[in-house]
Parts: C-alpha cells; sequence; structure tokens
C-alpha cells in the first residue's frame, strides 16, 4: 500500500550526466499535456532529481539541465511515479547506484518506478528485477550485471508493467510512455490506444480519437 491516500500530482525525474534525451520525453510532455484529454484531471508537475548537489548536469546530447531538488530530498510520500532514463553511467562503475537504492524506497512504500534503458541495469544489480517481469535492451545485458537473478522473468517485448515497476528497452520510449501513462490513470484506455498508435505507427486513424478527447476535456 501507498504510504498516504492524498492524491500526488508530482512525478519525479532522475536526471544526470550523459542522460539520454529521447527515452523520458514522450512521458513528461505527455503527464502535463495529457491530462487534457481526460476531464477532472488537472496534469501533473515534472520535478528533476540530481545525484548530490543543484549543479547542472549534461545530457548525452549536450543539453544543460539544472536539478529542481536532490535525491537525499526525495521521499516517497510526495510523489506519484520515479522515472529513470538510461545513461552511459549506469554502465560505468557505481556513481548511480544511489538512485537504484531509492527505486527499492519507491516500490516498497508502493510508488511506482519506471526504469529504461541502463536504468534497467542499475535495477537488476540491486535486485529488483528478481522476481518482476520486465525487459530491457536485451536479455544478455542484464544477465551480465552482478547479482542478477531474474532471467526467468525477462520478456522480449516493447515495455512491461508489473506491480508498479515499468521497464523498457532503449527503442522503446513511446512504449515506455505508454505504460506510465496507463499506470498513473492519465488517459482512458481507447484514448491511451489511440495516443499510442499514433506516435508509435503514425496511424492517421487514431487522430480523431484524441482529438474528440481533447474536446471532451476542454468542455467539462
Amino acid at each position: 500500500m501507498r504510504t498516504t491516500d492524498a492524491p500526488r500530482t508530482t512525478v519525479h525525474l532522475a536526471v544526470y550526466d550523459t542522460l539520454a534525451d529521447w527515452e523520458p520525453g514522450f512521458a513528461t510532455a505527455h503527464l502535463r499535456a495529457g491530462t487534457a484529454f481526460r476531464a477532472g484531471r488537472t496534469g501533473f508537475d515534472v520535478v528533476t532529481v540530481g545525484l548530490g548537489d543543484d549543479r547542472p548536469v549534461t545530457t548525452m546530447g549536450g543539453l544543460r539541465i539544472t536539478p529542481d531538488t536532490t535525491l537525499d530530498a526525495l521521499a516517497p510520500g510526495d510523489s506519484a511515479l520515479l522515472i529513470l532514463p538510461g545513461a552511459g553511467l549506469w554502465d560505468a562503475g557505481d556513481t548511480l547506484a544511489p538512485f537504484a537504492r531509492t527505486a527499492r524506497t519507491f516500490l516498497e512504500a508502493g510508488v511506482p518506478v519506471a526504469a529504461i534503458c541502463g536504468a534497467t541495469a542499475g535495477l537488476a544489480r540491486e535486485g529488483l528485477l528478481d522476481s518482476r517481469t520486465h525487459t530491457s535492451g536485451a536479455a544478455g545485458y542484464l544477465a551480465a550485471q552482478d547479482g542478477y537473478a531474474g532471467g526467468g522473468h525477462y520478456r522480449e517485448t516493447d515495455a512491461v508493467r508489473d506491480r508498479g515497476l515499468i521497464t523498457a528497452g532503449p527503442t522503446e520510449p513511446v512504449a515506455f510512455a505508454r505504460e506510465i501513462l496507463a499506470e498513473l490513470d492519465v488517459l482512458e484506455p481507447h484514448v491511451l490506444d489511440a495516443w499510442f498508435r499514433l506516435f508509435r505507427h503514425s496511424d492517421a486513424s487514431a487522430f480523431p480519437v484524441l482529438a474528440a478527447a481533447g474536446q471532451e476535456g476542454e468542455a467539462a
């Protein structure tokens, strides 16, 4: 169970040097804008979280992000979800291990965590994939991580959601966002399906569904 029943409207996005820019973008943009497609929703604020200070980090694409807060100030009770993007640092030692430990704290408190690409390796080393269905960039990538014992729960698919934990590989930012939006109940299921078809498959038949939902949201 979660630590409190009060509604939470803040999603926390971990930021660190070498962050893979493309991986969280669909999710963060539509956490703010997607609620316009559902009546009665006010949207989510996305708050960035740095490792230990407020110095700017530099993403893989060269963007500089100044964290809004730091990991030591982050508590599960203040969050609706923690997003852990991939980054080269996940494969370069234990620098980001504190984020994986925080993910454990979140999951134990009943607050969901979403990890993509290299962040799944960090969770594997923390033992958080040993009993949950999950995916990543490749099964062999996780199998090479020290302490990982979750091979039997690995699935070859675009993204997986199991008991509050969302995982995806680096080529699946849209599917990653789909599972995040589903976990937080941002869109009606048929609207979410249309959203995914449009952004993942460029399915033009999905656009009228989103347009209709947007008009309903504005009228509410």
